[in-house]
């Protein structure tokens, strides 16, 4: 955004003109020694020009005021005033507007039981235990999604958007290993932070992550940001739709120092120290809890980080026309919450985005949606469930404390030695009493044992609030295998409905986490790998983050716990049992092993081989101890079955059906592929015949007419070459099975003379196709000759009529010529 032209005004003292109403801050004397002039560049921006003092006038130096500027630098002090008075109020407003929130949350850290709490009522020494409700729900929950959204390998997955072909399979593969690498080994927070988030989700209800280029480490940044530091209008429907995003950061005055020293913010004084009024009463309670006491320090300063949409005066979105459109434009506004100084304001939008998109830098997690923008967590749902439970537990343990411990009331006049201690076990106290019946002058209050119906419903809050939460290895301990399908399919639903619901909300968050820091990675990272990638060059890194791999997280939004993965694949497997013949048994196995996250699982499940040709004795070893066998269309067919026939002779073949069966089923196998063959070949014959008709037609040798009927006569149909399939295969098969009877049948006289007639009449049929073979072909050699003769004949015919309509011509020319000379 340009600084637009300003009226000029008089001279400084030291020699630099300045705009009325702004005041300018000099970098250095010895960096513009002869003066300084403000001048609008044209494009958006302003230009500083440095004047020589010897030669007034003369350009030296021009910087441009680029995008990324602290524009508060350039603002005067009114107009910094007036945005932080402004910014401020809204602050407070967003503040007011989640309060009710806010306070359901502090009350319900007490909830967690990290405390025990001495308690003087109803009676000196009372049970201040908390019950373990939310406690044991948030550790459950931060332990299963802890290890969904971090795996050992790597939270990050790609996936290809369009086509799919090598080189992008290449591509995403390259940009899940840097991206792994760069969370897993760089970015040392991000695990820490993930975890700490993790925690803090189910009890606040929402956190957010802050993804972001950190210019002192020099790489991205994932930092978790709880719910009470991130301050949003309780009205907004998202951080895209915010008006304002305040990031409260709590910091040190050695810090901002560092920060005005580089230039990040202005080098103005700033209030020190921190009131007790602002502390955020969450931090205060957790201070509490974790038996911190903060006193007063003048260290410590509040920050405020608002991305704001604004309308600044100098930095006006301008149109078409070249005037202003009173767009509101999205800057980052830096200020100090104690001074009210602003510390910096800068766009927030691409330099080349012509619709000048508020970049987002936070991303929100979920635990469930509430009834504004925060989310709702286990302390608002169960809170009140986790106080009750905690009440009737005090309530029995003081009852049973007082049954075992009673007080009563003492007459008067007895005495009781040290009677403000309690008895010990096999203790006897002396008694100084007036006499009478001591009975009489003792009487203990009647304290009643703990009450069984309190017990049986304290056991009915904790199951509400634990169906609640509804963990899923609840639901699947109980299950076996012989459990039916559907009633473990039905028992997984009813068991995953909240969790699952709570994963998918995780798992959409941390997409968006990791987009944002694929940004991050192509625009300010540089252009190659930090390693060799093997295959191509270290600089195609600039080119692999264009837009074609999608990032995505590992987790299975699906899926939320290892004891689900293992019962869903458990199911899988008893499915694939139960048929095998249509399914993959292996690949069912191998799902199974991995939900149970066994490695090296090719050692223990080695994968199928995939069947080789071998040689036709190997087969029959093979086929001999029962395995099946399998042909291949390269293979001699011929002479397998005959090595095949040979060994089916064998009487330990014959006497085992199942083996017999194997080698007759693979025979079958034979027969057909050479029946496919043959037809191929007989087809290709053919074929060939018909380009050699169509070669003679076109230099004259046949007719054209029958060389495209003989081309017609070749051209058959799926189903004709089917048809001539079946045909060989019923006479090759005849021939097979023939040679298959067993041994002690060939024996008998009657079945040799069977044989021997198939063989004739196979020997026949073979014959006859040789011999209609050579019919077809002389047939075929007298229709070339023929038509050789029919077209010389045509030809002949052709010249004699040609012949005799020339003599016509040349008589009736001289009958003509006769006539003329008559007349």
């Amino acid at each position: 955004m340009a600084l637009p032209p300003r009226p000029m005004g008089s001279l400084t003292d030291s020699g630099i003109e300045a705009p009325e109403g702004m005041e300018i801050e000099l970098p250095q004397v010895e960096d513009f020694a002869g003066g300084a002039e403000v001048m609008d560049d044209g494009m958006g921006g302003a230009i500083v020009q440095a004047l020589m003092g010897a030669q007034e006038g003369v350009e030296v130096e021009a910087e441009v005021y680029d995008h990324g500027a602290n524009l508060a630098e350039v603002m005067d002090d009114g107009a910094l005033g007036d945005i932080s008075s402004e910014l401020r109020e809204q602050y407070e407003d967003d503040k007011e507007s989640r309060s009710e929130w806010v306070e359901a949350y502090t009350k319900g850290l007490d909830l967690l039981g990290i405390q025990y709490q001495e308690r003087t009522q109803p009676f000196q020494g009372a049970s201040g235990v908390t019950h373990p409700l939310i406690s044991e729900s948030v550790t459950q929950f931060q332990a299963q999604a802890y290890k969904e959204l971090l795996p050992a390998g790597g939270p990050v997955q790609t996936q290809i958007i369009g086509l799919k072909d090598q080189e992008r399979e290449s591509q995403a593969q390259r940009v899940k290993e840097f991206m792994n690498y760069q969370i897993t080994e760089v970015m040392e927070e991000f695990d820490p932070d993930t975890d700490q988030m993790l925690f803090y989700l189910p009890l606040s209800g929402s956190t957010f992550k802050k993804i972001y280029f950190d210019d002192l480490k020099g790489r991205a940044v994932s930092k978790f940001v709880p719910a009470e530091d991130l301050v949003v209008s309780y009205s907004a429907s998202d951080l895209a739709t915010a008006n304002r995003v305040t990031h409260v950061l709590q910091m040190t005055e050695n810090s901002v120092r560092k920060m005005q020293i580089m230039g990040m913010y202005r080098d103005v004084e700033l209030t020190s120290g921190t009131d007790d009024e602002d502390a955020s009463s969450v931090d205060s309670k957790i201070d509490e809890i974790e038996g911190v006491e903060r006193g007063y320090t003048d260290d410590l300063l509040t920050i405020l980080e608002m991305h704001v949409e604004m309308d600044l005066e100098g930095f006006e979105d301008i149109g078409p026309d070249g005037e202003p459109t009173g767009i509101k434009l999205p800057y980052i506004v830096t200020l100090d919450h104690g001074s009210g100084e602003v510390l910096s304001i800068r766009r927030n939008f691409a330099a080349d985005d012509p619709l000048k998109r508020k970049r987002q830098y936070f991303v929100h997690y979920k635990f469930l949606p509430g009834l504004g923008f925060y989310g709702f967590g286990l302390i608002h749902m169960i809170g009140g469930l986790g106080r009750a439970a905690t009440s009737i537990l005090r309530q029995l343990i003081d009852a049973g404390t007082l049954a075992n411990l009673p007080s009563g009331f003492k007459a008067r006049g007895i005495r009781i030695r040290n009677d403000d201690e309690p008895l010990s076990p096999g203790e006897f106290r002396d008694i100084d009493a007036p006499g009478g019946d001591i009975r009489n002058s003792i009487i203990p209050l009647p304290f009643k044992e703990p009450s069984g119906t309190l017990a049986q419903l304290l056991g009915s809050l904790i199951e509400g609030g634990r169906r609640f939460v509804s963990i899923a290895d609840q639901q699947v301990s109980n299950m076996n295998q012989e459990m039916p399908v559907g009633t473990t399919v039905a028992m997984l639903e009813r068991g995953m409905k909240v969790m699952s619901a709570i994963h998918k909300r995780l798992h959409y968050a941390q997409k968006n986490e990791f987009r944002l820091l694929s940004k991050i990675f192509a625009e300010n990272l540089p252009a190659e790998y930090p390693y060799e990638v093997p295959g191509v060059d270290r600089n195609i890194k600039a080119t692999d983050f264009d837009g074609r791999v999608d990032i995505i997280p590992v987790s299975d939004p699906n899926i939320f716990s290892m004891a689900q993965r293992v019962t869903l694949a458990q199911t899988e497997l008893q499915l694939a049992q139960s048929n095998p013949q249509m399914h993959n048994l292996y690949e069912a196995y191998k799902r199974m092993y991995s939900a149970l996250e066994v490695q090296n699982i090719d050692e223990i499940l080695p994968p199928p081989q995939e069947p080789q040709p071998t040689d036709p004795s190997v087969e029959n070893a093979r086929g001999l101890g029962g395995q099946l066998l399998q042909a291949f269309p390269e293979q001699d067919h011929d002479a397998h079955i005959m090595v095949h026939m040979a060994f089916v002779q064998l009487p330990i073949v014959q006497t085992s059906p199942q083996v017999l069966g194997v080698f007759v089923a693979h025979l079958m196998e034979h027969v057909a592929l050479k029946a496919r063959d043959q037809v191929q070949k007989e087809v290709e014959a053919l074929q060939a015949e018909s380009q050699q008709s169509m070669l003679a037609a076109q230099v004259g040798a046949i007719d054209p007419m029958l060389a495209q009927q003989q081309m017609q006569a070749t051209q058959f149909t799926p189903e004709q070459i089917e048809a001539r399939v079946a045909q060989v295969e019923a006479e090759l098969s005849q021939q097979v099975l023939a040679m298959l009877s067993p041994q002690q049948q060939q024996q008998d006289p009657l079945v040799a003379i069977r044989q021997q007639e198939l063989a004739i009449k196979a020997s026949e049929s073979e014959r006859r196709a040789q011999q209609d073979a050579a019919e077809l072909d002389l047939e075929r050699q007298k229709l070339q000759q023929r038509a050789m003769t029919d077209a010389a004949r045509i030809e002949l015919q052709e010249e004699i009529a040609e012949d005799r309509a020339d003599v016509n011509r040349e008589r009736i020319q001289t009958q003509r010529e006769l006539a003329m000379r008559k007349g």
